[in-house]
């Protein structure tokens, strides 16, 4: 049996795969946009490892490291360190810093890491509670092999010092830069 197209026929194929052809340029497209949009998170360990992409919209988070906080007295730029107990990552921002955000603080900064290994970031979040560090480094320290105990002691720690400098009046940010 063989099949004959009638221009009817013809022409209801040639409509069929136009519309597969246009879907398929729609869901590219679509997947293409969604790529360049994606931000993956990176904790300073994975960073230090070499896994986070250089100059490409990143997210990375951990704890203020400690005395590491430094503003700039003629503008809104500061320098400060994450960090998730493992390794360190320098963090430069320009902007207004969250009403929350403090040494021995758990952050999320979103930006761009630099060649220089530091994240220029766009954008800083901040968690109120001291013993805070958010899931995604928690789970990176764990698949590096440390126990959660480990960095939450530390973070426990970092809160108490932090927050005894700041009763005894030495909790002022520093100014100079």
């Amino acid at each position: 049996m063989t099949l004959s197209l009638t221009p009817k026929r013809k022409q209801k194929l040639f409509v069929i795969l136009g519309l597969v052809a246009l879907a398929s340029v729609a869901v590219g497209l679509t997947l293409y946009a969604l790529r360049a949009n994606i931000n993956l998170f990176f904790s300073p360990v994975q960073i230090a490892a070499g896994e986070a992409p250089l100059e490409r919209q990143i997210r990375a988070g951990g704890m203020v490291k400690e005395g590491t906080v430094v503003r700039n007295p003629d503008s809104l730029e500061v320098e400060f360190t994450v960090t998730d107990y493992v390794d360190d990552l320098r963090v430069h921002y320009s902007g207004i810093l969250p009403d929350l955000f403090r040494e021995g603080q758990g952050v999320v900064v979103v930006g761009q890491l630099q060649q220089g290994g530091y994240l220029m970031a766009d954008q800083v979040l901040a968690r109120h509670d001291e013993n805070y560090m958010p899931p995604e480094v928690a789970q990176a320290l764990v698949d590096a092999g440390y126990k959660p105990e480990d960095f939450q002691q530390k973070a426990e720690e970092a809160a108490k010092r932090a927050e005894a400098n700041a009763s005894n009046g030495d909790g002022a940010p520093s100014s100079s830069y």
